[in-house]
Order: structure tokens, then sequence, then C-alpha cells
């Protein structure tokens, strides 16, 4: 027998504990979980053969530390240069990893003639700026921080007092639509410190003006929550990733480094990361340098997960463990809003709507995974712990069909009518899933146990066999 652990089901989340393959690297790990864990890098480091190798072996993505920002790609107004972000550009994408993009837009590194200007002018020279940046590595960005550091610290949730504040309050709505012009391909964030507790003036600020933009059109699509934490991790921060990701905007934790070291050190990594594969719309996190004396915050604090020989740090196999969920991490969440492939446990075949059907009594099978539209499924809440499956392909949802209650019962793809017999409950199964029907109270299974295209989906008595075991692999 299988122990069942509890569900913890709303609105909207469902929680559980999935389990990845045991990854070797952060990277590699982070992938598993759909997820990518990434270093800021700085071009003059690309010739130190440890930082290197340490950066190749363990990351999948890359954020420029310095070589993005506004002095660095515009020193002179109109004059634009970019071989340094060319450098980690080149590197990055030459093995496989993500861009992340910082920054198109701070109220810092501005560069000499861009600090002397107000009003009008800086309002174009700002515009002109996101522009040429963005669209000059198009397609090479996958993610922005368009705007960084717009929000006062203290307690009044308001804007930062800048040069760019003072051309009109619509400055920040500005730069994200002129970036989503010039690279609609590219998520958009807003990236900011001290916004990592719910309690915060700051983050409520923040919260507000994501708010407005999503409900107004504005074009976000992420929080960037740059986490340089002391020697604590805020109680509420695994609520502040909820929160904004209720939003229906991604969380990316973009700048982590936490002080202290030894095993305080590692716990506090491993929170933040457990509290990233807690929500599914958190992305992805990037340390802020890769070894400790690579850090903007050494010799005081020694932050990262390398040491200054490139040796492991406890902090390093805290994150990893926590990656591969060997040390007990959060559960992971199904986000409604999301579309998944689902994978057979017994078969490593996808849940698939037979010969891309769009009809009522279609046939539901199993077929090599090619994340198609009509392997692509959603979890619509019905309230009570039960969802409806629903196929992108055909906007119809999983049906156990004519209400059998019966081993062997077909499941087929249905109009949407909420019935008993299209309800579902998640029950988690060792890191995978069952799929047990409300009407019937049998569960999802590859008949016979298959292992071939096209082999039946089926209701059966749920024994936990691995053929009534999925896995979940959100793919948009």
């Amino acid at each position: 027998m299988l122990l069942v652990a509890g569900l913890v089901a709303t609105s909207m989340t469902v929680a559980f504990s999935g389990q990845a393959l045991a990854g070797t690297t952060l990277g590699a790990s982070a992938a598993e979980k759909g997820r990518y864990f990434g270093a800021a890098v700085a071009a003059g480091r690309l010739g130190d053969s440890t930082y290197v190798n340490l950066l190749n072996r363990e990351f999948n993505s890359v954020t420029a530390e310095n070589e993005m920002k506004m002095d660095a790609t515009e020193p002179n107004q109109g004059q634009f240069t970019f071989t340094n972000g060319d450098r980690i550009v080149n590197h990055a994408t030459a093995r496989g990893m993500k861009v992340r993009g910082h920054t198109l837009a701070w109220h810092a590194q501005q560069p000499g003639w861009m600090q002397r200007m107000e009003g009008s002018a800086l309002r174009s020279a700002l515009v002109n700026h996101v522009s040429r940046v963005a669209s000059y590595y198009r397609g090479k960005v996958f993610t922005w921080d368009v705007v960084n550091e717009a929000f006062a610290d203290g307690s009044g949730g308001g804007r930062r007092d800048s040069n760019l504040q003072r051309t009109g309050n619509d400055w920040i709505e500005v730069a994200f639509r002129t970036a989503r012009t010039a690279d609609p391909g590219a998520k958009l964030c807003y990236n900011d410190y001290n916004i990592d507790s719910w309690s915060a003036a700051k983050t409520q600020g923040v919260y507000r003006m994501v708010q407005d933009f999503k409900s107004r059109g504005v074009p976000i699509d992420c929080v960037g929550l740059q986490s340089h934490f002391g020697t604590s991790i805020p109680g509420d921060y695994l609520t502040t990733i909820q929160r904004f990701a209720a939003l229906g905007v991604d969380v990316q934790i973009t700048e982590l480094d936490i002080a202290g070291s030894g095993s305080q050190q590692a716990d506090n990594y491993r929170r933040v990361t457990q509290a990233c594969l807690a929500v599914a719309r958190c992305t992805g996190i990037t340390v802020w340098g890769i070894r400790d004396t690579d850090s903007w915050r050494y010799p005081n604090d020694s932050p990262l997960l390398f040491d200054g020989s490139g040796n492991k740090k406890a902090a390093y196999t805290a994150v990893l463990n926590a990656l591969n969920e060997g040390g007990g991490g959060q559960p992971g969440v199904i986000d409604p809003t999301a579309w998944y492939v689902l994978v057979n446990r017994n078969s490593g075949k996808a849940l698939d709507v037979y010969n891309l059907a769009t009809n009522d009594g279609a046939r539901i099978t199993q077929w090599t995974r090619g994340d198609g539209a009509n392997q692509q499924w959603q979890f619509v809440d019905s309230g009570d712990g039960y969802y409806r499956v629903k196929s992108r392909h055909s906007g119809k949802v999983l049906d156990v069909y004519n209400f059998s209650t019966a081993d062997g019962a077909a499941i087929v793809q249905w109009a949407d009518g909420n019935g008993a017999n299209q309800q579902f409950r998640v029950i988690d199964a060792d890191g995978y899933l069952r799929l047990v029907n409300r009407n019937s109270g049998k569960a999802l299974e590859v008949q016979g146990a298959s292992t071939a295209d096209g082999g039946n989906i089926v209701q059966y008595s749920d024994w936990g066999g691995a053929n009534q075991q999925w896995q979940l692999l959100r793919v948009g």
C-alpha cells in the first residue's frame, strides 16, 4: 500500500510533492523541474578557468552583472556598444544557456550624459535606449529586467525620487510598452530589492503597480525578487511569491545571495529554493555571482554557493538536495492557468487525444511525447479538491464514458459539463500523481500496463501501480 500525502486544494492551486530525477548539477536539476538555475556573470572573468568551468558545469542561465546596464551600453548619447554584453551572450548561447537581460532602465549606473538630463529630453532618451538595446538583443534574451529598483525604501510604499520618476509617473509603463514593441518574445520583468516580505510597504507598492498594469493591459510578465539576504529569510517569503503569481505573472528570484556560513546559510538557501519550487510560476533562480570572492558583498560576507577556490559549500549541497527533493522540500503546485504534459510512469508516454480528434467521445490514449496541443492539458477547478482535465487542442475534458463505475471503462473526451464523471482528485504518488474519478472512485490508468503508442486510457480500481502514476511537466 502507498501512503498518500495530504492534499492542499484551493480555488487557485493544488499541492503535491513532485519528485524529479536526481540531477547532479544545479542547472540540470532545475531543468528537470521545468526551471532554470543561473548566475550573474562578469565578462572580465571569462578568462578565469576555474570560474568558467563552474559556470559551464553548474548553470543553465546567465545574467550580465554590469555589461547590459545603461552606462555600459550607451556611454555616449546615441552611441551604443555591446562588446562585453555580446561576450556573455555568445558564451551562453553556444552552450545552450538562457540569458536574462539586466537592466534597461534604472536610476543608478546611468551614463554621465543621462544623469544631467531631465524632463522630456530624458524621457525621449529613455525610450530610445530601451528600444535600441532590447531590439539589438531580440531573440537572444528570454527575460528582461525592464525597470530596476523604482520604489522607495521605508514605510510609504511609493516610488523612488529619481530623474526618471520626475519625467512623469507613467515612465515605468512607457518603458514596458517600449520593450514589448522592441522584443515581443521576451518576458518583461519589474525587478527590485526588499520586496521579499509580503508585509513590507515596498512589496505592497510594487504589488499594486503590477495589479494595475495587469488590469489595464500594460505588458508585464514577471516580477524579480532580488533576494539579497542577511542571515535570515522573511517568514512570509513564500506568501510573497504566491501573491505575485496569483496576479498572473511569473516570479523570478533574480540576485540571490545570503550572508552567514555553514548550516545556517545552507538552511536559508534550502528554504529559498523550496519556496520557488512550491509555486509553479516561480520559474527560476539566479545567484548573484559564482564564488564568494566574485560577490559584490565580499569580503564582508561570503554569500554564494562556492568558496573562493571554487569548492562546493554546504549551501550548494542544500540547494541541490532541495532541487532534487532529497531534503524534504515544499510541495510543488498545480497552476490552473498553466498547460501540462502528463507522462505515464510505466511507459514514459504522454496522455494524448487520439488522432487530434475534436469530437465528443474521442479516445484518449498514450503516445510518444511530442508536446503537441493534443498532449497538453489544463486543470480546471471544480471545487472541493476536484479538477477537470481539459485538452488544449479540443477544449474538451477527460470523461468516464457514460458515467460507468466499472473497471476498464473507457476514458474519452467530452464537452465540459462539470459532471462528477469529469472530475478528478489529484493524489500524490511518491512524487507522481494519480487521478481518481469523483463518480467512480477509480483511477486513470494505461490499460494492461501497455507501453505501446495508442495504448488505451481507462479507469481501474486505485491500486497505485506505475501505469496509474503520471508526471506533470509544465509546457505553457
